[in-house]
């Protein structure tokens, strides 16, 4: 836990993980202060970086945006003008969901969403085939999921 939050400040927390959309009000009678302090410790952690945005969060089935990928890919070279390189244009492509540099086999896991497998297909060959940095792909393309938080376990 960072030092600088107190038990109310983890609960505040808590409770935007909840739901974003409460307003002061109604986080301040949760909380059991008045709204005052709560603004002023929202602003805090705002100002702070413990809250670095709020989202709506859609439904990927409802957009036709159900067909879930996990993509390991591995560089053909590791280095840091490479990896910048690829991460740079990584962040640019919209159907990458998340990026993360891993340890292993692969070098990055990509969470791909697409309308189904014609779409993923085409987006491999004609997006990341175009990257002359990547040496290999394998895919894992979701089935069920189980569990999916939001949040963070404070």
């Amino acid at each position: 836990m960072a030092s600088n939050l107190d038990s109310t400040d983890l609960k505040i927390l808590k409770c935007l993980q909840e739901n974003a959309r409460q307003t002061t009000k109604e986080l301040a009678a949760k909380v059991n202060l008045s709204t005052t302090p709560v603004f002023e410790r929202l602003k805090r952690l705002e100002r702070e970086g413990y809250i670095r945005q709020y989202v709506a969060i859609l439904d990927a089935e409802k957009l036709d945006l159900g067909f879930e990928v996990f993509c390991s890919v591995k560089l053909k070279q590791m280095t840091r003008d490479v990896a910048r390189a690829f991460t740079r244009t990584i962040r640019g492509i919209p159907q990458v969901a998340e990026c993360y540099n891993i340890s292993g086999e692969y070098d990055y896991l990509l969470k791909i969403r697409a309308r189904n497998m014609k779409e993923y297909n085409e987006f491999v060959i004609n997006t990341l085939g175009t990257i002359d940095a990547i040496g290999s792909v394998q895919s894992s393309f979701v089935m069920n999921e189980i569990k999916h938080s939001y949040g963070l376990c404070l």
